[in-house]
């Protein structure tokens, strides 16, 4: 029988069948429950009719299951992540269709993300390797026990709670009552609040801990803040620290996540929570979302209106997901000048890889020839979906003329249909012809890019001796130089 569900409708066959056999149920008792013939379930299950809003409703009433456990968007990240796990030239030969790869994660996600794991487990046992062989080569004996990178664990950990945490929001608003903050003297009155715990908060000289920004010393009670922070900074390291100190007990509880797998994972994610504490401190939810509101997302108002900075703005924003209150769902990248990712997050729906950087046609990579100006660009991945997306480098000023002064570039985008609420997008045409970007090449099957680095997955190649093009894995609109993989 054909697939009659509606297009673009979400496939949830696989998990209402995950859920009748949690429940121990047969098609026939459930098909019961919900009022509707076996027939028909077996035809949802199989994803041959759609489910409806009011099966879903009536699912999630009679089973007590939330709404959002059948939300599409964790399915699809596992589709996506087993896509760029394919993408490994490992599989080149196996030559698997990405409509395949979708249909495991769709119908079986359990298996889809035990594949991945699996697979993250074999880059991880290879890394582990070359790490060997090159100790053993170098004559420095055996390498110390590794453990898998935890910056991964710490940044999935964040895109599934999509950076929003309402307990850590509840704490920064009762720290500005207890406290009695003021916007104007936040720093003298976080100052305060630690005298009051009983910590003295003193500025040290550059000499006297080199390379030290910010020191805890738990015998003495004393906080040491660098005199090479700027006064914004010190605000935000006082307002991290008071969350390690104060919220202790809250960041165990919050990290306590399978996903943080070890204690390097989870002692980055608690890092990631203070500084999350940290930006609700300096940019009250409240205030802060009426004022992004009237500005219409003005980073440079905002930053000088809370002395904060661009950065900052750029963090805080991605966070506004109270519900009822919710801003442009944005996502967010930060690159080094080597195109090295350093920080991603995404509630746009864009993509990011996960084990590689980003597409070179991206803004992001060209905000380094304007250093400081902000570059803007529509542009539409191979989905079909645009974005509207800013990008700008941010100069970390070391404080003094010897430190080294890091240039990296950072980016923040939002689905085409959010543009006119910026104000980053007066005066453009919004539907002019987009940018067509990727995620990487790789995953990219677009074969007439000019800046393609790699062949596309599942492309057959020829290579043509007596040919010369622009790009040698980019193919001319017409099709020519297609065929069987080169040797």
């Amino acid at each position: 029988m054909p697939d009659t569900a509606a297009k673009g409708t979400p496939r949830l066959g696989a998990k209402v069948r995950a859920l009748r056999r949690q429940e121990g149920l047969s098609q026939v008792q459930m098909a019961e429950r919900l009022a509707i013939s076996p027939s028909y379930l077996n035809l949802i299950e199989a994803n041959k009719r759609p489910l409806t809003a009011n099966l879903l409703i009536q699912l999630a009433h009679s089973f007590q299951v939330e709404l959002k456990s059948f939300a599409p968007d964790a399915d699809q990240r596992v589709a996506e992540d087993l896509m760029e796990a394919f993408g490994d030239p490992l599989f080149e030969s196996l030559d698997l269709p990405a409509s395949e790869v979708r249909d495991l994660a769709q119908n079986e996600p359990a298996l889809a993300r035990a594949v991945f794991l699996l697979y993250q487990s074999y880059r991880e046992a290879a890394r582990r390797m070359r790490t060997l062989s090159d100790q053993l080569s170098d004559g420095q004996g055996f390498p110390a026990a590794s453990t898998p990178l935890p910056s991964e664990a710490a940044g999935d950990f964040i895109q599934r709670r999509m950076n929003h945490f309402p307990e850590l929001e509840k704490a920064a608003e009762a720290l500005w009552q207890q406290a009695g903050l003021d916007q104007e003297l936040l720093y003298a009155g976080l100052a305060g609040a630690f005298r009051e715990r009983g910590i003295q908060v003193r500025i040290h000289w550059a000499d006297e801990a080199r390379g030290i920004l910010r020191r805890f010393d738990p015998d003495a009670r004393v906080l040491s803040l660098s005199e090479l922070l700027s006064p914004r900074s010190r605000t935000f390291q006082l307002a991290h620290q008071w969350a390690l100190l104060a919220l202790s007990e809250l960041l165990d509880q919050l990290t306590e996540d399978p996903l943080l797998t070890g204690p390097v994972a989870r002692s980055m994610a608690r890092v990631a929570l203070a500084n999350y504490f940290a930006g609700a401190v300096l940019m009250p939810y409240g205030p802060f979302l009426r004022a992004t509101l009237a500005s219409r997302y003005d980073i440079e108002l905002l930053s000088r209106r809370f002395q904060t900075s661009f950065e900052q703005v750029c963090h805080r924003l991605t966070t506004l997901r109270r519900p009822g209150e919710e801003g442009v769902p944005f996502h967010f990248l930060r690159i080094d000048i080597a195109g090295n990712i350093s920080k991603s997050f995404s509630a746009s729906g864009i993509r990011f890889a996960r084990y590689s950087g980003c597409c070179p046609r991206w803004n992001i990579h060209a905000a380094f020839l304007t250093p400081g100006l902000i570059r803007t660009q529509i542009s539409e991945m191979n989905d079909g979906r645009k974005y509207f997306c800013i990008a700008c480098t941010l100069h970390r000023d070391t404080g003094n003329y010897r430190g080294q002064h890091a240039i990296q570039a950072l980016g923040l985008g939002c689905e085409i249909g959010y543009a006119r609420e910026l104000i980053y997008a007066d005066g453009l045409v919004l539907d002019q012809p987009p940018v067509p970007i990727g995620v990487t090449c790789r995953l990219c099957d677009r074969t007439d890019c000019e800046q393609r680095a790699f062949p596309p997955l599942h492309q057959a190649i020829q290579v043509e001796e007596d040919v010369r093009r622009s790009s040698f894995y980019a193919h001319l609109a017409d099709g020519q130089g297609r065929g069987r993989r080169g040797k």
